[in-house]
């Protein structure tokens, strides 16, 4: 399924909390993970891999809202693909999950400098975006005396189109970056649909991103904030099917490109935060999706 990406893991997990949703072979081969030190990280503009999460299956990050303060736990982003119970059908929601995850915060050049864990996931979907985002069981600033890491914010509005952008991958320890090329109204892969995400400034090689990318944060090159999560792109040039998702216009017709990224904007979480940073699902405005719509 959404191909920028899951890795292996997820064979011995898509089938806990998640009935009837099976793994697709693509996600199961995808590419072994690195071995041995961590390589050079390709920085080419200019977010690079600080703050940034290495799961067991894909890439995550360590963030923070603009409101959040030093003593709140922390939260890590990812897709919600890369859950640890398996990939959500399309319409289930999870909210305030207890979770164990862990995974190993990076500096910027790629080196591990800490460990995380999660306590809960807050939220996580598959339907209207693809998301999940934890609470992890220390605050900030344990986090920071512990290994000097400072979260990366989410902000707080919508990318602007043809902006520059970095996509720092933990899980490989390198960074891809190229431009915003418009939003896409309606993306759809396999049994899920997805609603204004970004799409990637193609033909550019800067970011075909690969398995193992998916849950990496976009940054915004001039503001460094995270406009955005990656998630996805299309393998083989197939319409609408697993790891080929393709792009709906408002007629209904159906357009895929090989070769072509994309990501989900994560400004949303923002329209549905609480005075004490809590999401509300049911404020006024906020564009998340919701349990059972």
């Amino acid at each position: 399924m959404p191909s920028r990406r899951t890795v292996v893991r997820l064979v011995a997990t898509a089938a806990v909390g998640v009935a009837g949703v099976g793994l697709p072979l693509a996600h199961a081969q995808a590419e072994p993970g690195p071995s041995g030190p961590p390589q050079t990280v390709q920085r080419l503009q200019a977010a690079g891999l600080a703050s940034t999460i290495k799961l067991d299956n894909c890439s995550a990050s360590l963030v923070r809202f603009s409101t959040s303060k030093d003593t709140d736990k922390a939260m890590m982003l990812t897709n919600g693909h890369c859950y640890e119970g398996g990939m959500p059908s399309a319409g289930e929601v999870l909210v305030d999950q207890p979770s164990s995850r862990d995974g190993e915060l990076l500096d910027d050049s790629g080196a591990t400098i800490g460990s995380v864990t999660a306590e809960s996931v807050m939220y996580a979907t598959m339907t209207g975006t693809d998301v999940s985002l934890y609470r992890l069981s220390d605050t900030y600033a344990d986090i920071a005396a512990d290994s000097g890491a400072k979260a990366l914010t989410i902000s707080s509005s919508k990318p602007a189109d043809q902006s520059s952008i970095s996509i720092p991958s933990s899980y490989w320890s390198k960074t891809y970056s190229c431009g915003v090329n418009g939003f896409v109204g309606e993306l759809r892969e396999g049994e899920w649909t997805w609603k204004d995400s970004i799409r990637y400034r193609f033909p550019d090689d800067g970011c075909q991103t690969i398995h193992g990318t998916s849950g990496s944060p976009i940054v915004d090159d001039t503001s460094l904030e995270v406009v955005g999560v990656n998630n996805t792109g299309n393998d083989d040039g197939e319409m609408c099917t697993e790891n080929n998702p393709c792009e709906v216009g408002e007629d209904g017709e159906t357009t895929a490109t090989k070769g072509q990224s994309y990501g989900q904007q994560t400004y949303w979480f923002t329209t549905c935060l609480t005075a004490d940073n809590a999401l509300d699902l049911s404020k006024d405005g906020c564009l998340l999706t919701k349990p059972g719509a």
